[in-house]
């Protein structure tokens, strides 16, 4: 019978494999131990008390992170976190059809956003608002999706973050297909005259959670990044529960010990560390425009909400698990790091919450005010060229809705 450290860290010669098709007591209490504090591998520069730890790999990422730095990251989520809890409180009222919160996993995505160039590509699932947020579209844009008038209302190829993808994991194979595009068209592993590699080399970041790693399109996803050397960054954001299924029910290992199996590397980082995400995603993106293939990034973190609107966490799992984690808050711990080395005052705290109040305010105005799209429209940008059949259908369905308006005359 295999050991606890073998259940969770199987590394090749370290003591024979499970011979059961379930596991022992101790390998569910190891596996659950990995699960809930996210083990020895977990790569962290902040503490949740807030105190910066050292990493002889990836400091050199953060070198440039000074203490204005650090403050506009706090202030991306902070913005971010009040944004997502006016848009919860808006659906509740009737304004929005559903919301998916991001509570919780602010670390993660602006960590992981802020660690992108410009020339990058981000694939979202539907619940990387704070992504979105430092690609820099406009908030108010995100709305149309959840108010269920609109598809996507930016330039995803300006802001370089692909629209939302409802079906889970398909985004993985877009994303794959993508990043081999960039590396058939020589956009990676390129050096300037001096050597060094070239500035304006490509990646691209595919966001995922732990239940989509479930999904075939996610693994098909990974064979392809993997054979073709695709400059591709696979960013899970574990959560811990894939809507009401734990992750020990999805997987024996840790989720980012899967990308040995694909030949590539895997890492789990502290998703509630805003400092850990970012030099970790910007390793990993530097590896892909290197040329050196794709990389598996697992962010531990935790869903502090519901999954979407629609859910009842209360359900499944218990308000101990919900309080140990607020413990762990990924806002408090920058917040505490700041006051504590004297690199923030309590007027810029005060700022910067008053200037999220007045964003949330200008969400909630603009979401109430949003005017209703004409019929029509859901034919526009359909297909790159005009499409006579489209265009009949266009027609067709605008006669249909005129016969309601004419019917009511009489």
């Amino acid at each position: 019978m295999s050991s606890p450290e073998q259940w969770t860290h199987p590394d090749p010669g370290e003591g024979p494999a499970a011979q059961a098709a379930q596991p022992s007591r101790e390998q569910v209490i190891a596996g659950l131990r990995a699960t809930t504090e996210g083990g020895a591998e977990l790569t962290q520069l902040l503490t949740p008390e807030g105190e910066r730890v050292g990493s002889p790999r990836f400091d050199r990422y953060v070198e440039d992170i000074d203490a204005e730095a650090l403050r506009g990251l706090y202030r991306d989520m902070v913005l971010v976190r009040r944004a997502d809890r006016e848009c919860n409180a808006m659906q509740r009222q009737g304004q929005l059809g559903i919301w998916v919160p991001l509570l919780g996993q602010e670390a993660a995505q602006i960590g992981s956003g802020r660690a992108l160039k410009p020339q990058d590509m981000a694939f979202p699932s539907y619940r990387e608002h704070g992504v979105a947020f430092t690609r820099g579209v406009d908030f108010r844009e995100l709305l149309g999706i959840f108010r269920c008038t609109d598809h996507s209302g930016w330039d995803f190829r300006a802001h370089g973050f692909h629209p939302y993808t409802i079906v889970i994991g398909n985004q993985v194979l877009n994303a794959a297909g993508y990043a081999m595009g960039q590396r058939f068209e020589g956009k990676v592993g390129n050096t300037d005259t001096d050597g060094r590699p070239a500035e304006n080399d490509e990646a691209t970041i595919v966001y995922f959670g732990d239940g989509a790693t479930s999904q075939g399109d996610v693994h098909e996803g990974f064979v392809w990044a993997a054979v073709y050397d695709a400059p591709l960054v696979f960013f899970c954001q574990n959560n811990q529960w894939a809507i009401s299924e734990p992750t020990e029910r999805q997987s024996r290992l840790p989720l980012y010990q899967r990308a040995r199996g694909y030949g590539f590397p895997g890492i789990r980082v502290d998703g509630n560390d805003v400092l850990a995400c970012l030099a970790v995603t910007r390793w990993a993106l530097e590896e892909c425009r290197h040329g050196n293939g794709p990389v598996l990034i697992e962010a531990f973190t935790y869903r502090m909400d519901a999954h979407t609107t629609t859910d009842d966490p209360t359900r499944y799992r218990l308000s101990d698990e919900l309080e140990a984690w607020k413990l762990k808050d990924p806002i408090e711990r920058v917040r505490a790091h700041l006051a504590r080395n004297g690199f923030a005052e309590g007027s810029f705290f005060e700022q910067i919450q008053a200037e999220a109040d007045e964003f949330a305010a200008q969400l909630r105005d603009f979401c109430f005010n949003m005017p209703e799209p004409p019929p029509e429209r859901v034919f526009s940008q359909v297909y790159a060229e005009p499409s006579p059949e489209l265009d009949a259908q266009r027609e067709e369905y605008l006669a249909y809705l005129d016969g309601f308006a004419t019917a009511g005359e009489r």
